[in-house]
């Protein structure tokens, strides 16, 4: 024992009892002892724990490496590379839709055993499936619960239209009741006609888009004249009348063109003329102006109905409507955007005129050709595009006339009178008694023949580009209406207006 004592009493003396006492007290993990020997124990231990058995419990709450590797991963992973599983949490963090606790659940996820992690990843390309639907339904759907039926419900076919609807009513103001028929889809043919009064296009767009000539005409989606209306000398039709088809062609049927009636309506029913008008005659052609004018700048097709040949009139009225079109809207101000077109910026409708009722006479190889003539001197210099785009000698109905015989065929077709049948029987009782089971010589084919190639001919017809961008059915009926608005306020027609008085 050495004089000093210092470490002597700690050993022997009261000293040694209290250290008994502390030892005995504070039994517990190697680490709290700050003397050298429990330094050792401890390194050991942490040595240890790369083998099978874990550590007591309170030395892992002192290991936050346990969030982010399951000791049963640890055999399994390389020295000193952590595995962490990021695509889990992404996808956990996605499923949950950014709701508050979700980094907790995903931490807490990979603390599991073995099988629920291979469920875990069993289930991961599972997940953009359900990532598109839960978008496609709305933020109040969620992707636990989701209805089969609510994406089978967008592949089914559009619905069905029975009756035409208004897209300008007789006010001549825009309609949005045509936006619920439209799709988000760009292959479409738009469709317009014009004509006189009494020409029938009613009754042509109607065959035309669904219905046949056996159907009675009070079924037709675009609603004909009646005897009663043709006796008082009517028109049926106001404004512009909406139709698309399950082939997603929209036809667009107009008020008569310079109509009578409607002038006689105006007069006799006092009513009021806008501010821009003074006469009568001069708004029922102003408004005819805007609706052909709208015409040219919204359809790919637009069919020019008659009834005799030819009026002189409305070829005035065509080249009037050219000229007062609005120019086509451009991606950019120089025509380097608008290349693709033959006339820079500005778009024409392909034209077809249509002879309706045509007498057996017409149909006569001399007087076709003639008729052909003399529309193409009269639309020499218009920028429609009236000749190249469809042609009666494609159709089988002059099997004995070739190509080379119309030098310049122009896109005109000929209907015969829809009372075909009735002709028959009178020719088969009275002209032709000893061939009475025969049918009379009429000098074309059968109406509905003629129709059936009409619509073929019609719905073959180029789509060209309306505008700088590519239209859907839904973004054509805005660019419809932003056109149908700027027709409306057109200075030129404004001008053109004043000139009348």
């Amino acid at each position: 024992m050495s004089e000093s004592g210092h470490s002597q009493p700690g050993m022997y003396g009261p000293g040694r009892r209290r250290r008994r006492r502390r030892g005995e007290r504070d039994v517990g993990p190697p680490g709290q002892n700050l003397s050298g020997p429990s330094r050792d124990r401890e390194y050991q231990q942490r040595e240890r724990r790369d083998g099978s058995e874990d550590p007591p419990g309170p030395l892992i709450q002192k290991t936050p490496i346990i969030l982010a590797k399951p000791p049963g991963d640890r055999n399994t992973a390389t020295s000193g590379t952590p595995v962490l599983e990021k695509p889990i949490m992404l996808m956990k963090a996605r499923d949950e839709g950014g709701k508050p606790g979700t980094p907790q659940e995903t931490a807490a996820q990979p603390s599991g055993p073995g099988p629920s992690k291979m469920e875990k990843e069993g289930q991961r390309p599972t997940q953009p499936v359900y990532q598109i639907q839960y978008r496609g339904m709305g933020p109040s759907a969620s992707s636990s619960a989701v209805d089969p039926m609510v994406g089978q419900a967008k592949l089914l076919p559009p619905e069905k239209m029975k009756h035409s609807i208004k897209l300008v009513d007789d006010q001549m103001n825009w309609c949005d009741s045509a936006m619920e028929y439209l799709r988000d889809q760009t292959d479409m043919l738009v469709v317009g006609v014009i004509g006189l009064q009494g020409s029938g296009k009613s009754t042509i767009m109607s065959l035309l888009s669904a219905n046949t000539p056996e159907e009675d005409q009070r079924s037709y989606v675009f609603r004909a004249q009646s005897q009663e209306i043709k006796e008082r000398g009517g028109n049926q039709s106001t404004g512009i009348d909406f139709f698309i088809t399950q082939e997603r062609v929209i036809f667009l049927d107009t008020q008569p063109m310079l109509s009578p009636s409607i002038l006689d309506h105006l007069i006799n029913n006092d009513r009021k003329l806008p501010p821009e008008y003074n006469l009568p005659h001069t708004y029922v052609e102003m408004q005819s102006l805007q609706i052909a004018a709208f015409l040219f700048t919204v359809c790919h097709v637009v069919i020019v109905v008659q009834d005799w040949f030819t009026d002189l009139n409305l070829y005035r009225f065509l080249q009037s409507a050219e000229m007062l079109k609005p120019s086509t809207p451009s991606a950019s101000h120089d025509s380097s955007g608008s290349s693709g077109s033959d006339d820079g910026a500005e778009y024409y409708p392909h034209l077809v005129f249509l002879q309706n009722k045509a007498r057996r006479e017409d149909f006569c190889p001399r007087n076709l050709k003639n008729m052909h003539m003399v529309v193409d001197k009269l639309m020499a210099h218009s920028h429609l595009k009236y000749k190249g785009t469809l042609s009666m000698l494609d159709c089988n109905i002059f099997p004995g006339l070739g190509h080379d015989f119309l030098k310049t065929e122009v896109n005109m077709f000929l209907l015969p009178v829809h009372e075909g049948e009735g002709e028959d029987h009178l020719t088969k009782a009275g002209t032709y008694p000893l061939f009475s089971l025969l049918p009379g010589y009429r000098g074309h084919p059968t109406f509905s023949y003629m129709v059936s190639k009409l619509r073929s001919q019609i719905l073959a017809m180029p789509r060209s580009q309306l505008s700088h961008t590519i239209l859907t059915e839904k973004n054509w009926f805005h660019y419809a209406a932003r056109i149908w608005d700027g027709v409306k306020k057109s200075s030129a027609l404004s001008e053109y207006s004043r000139l009348l008085c």
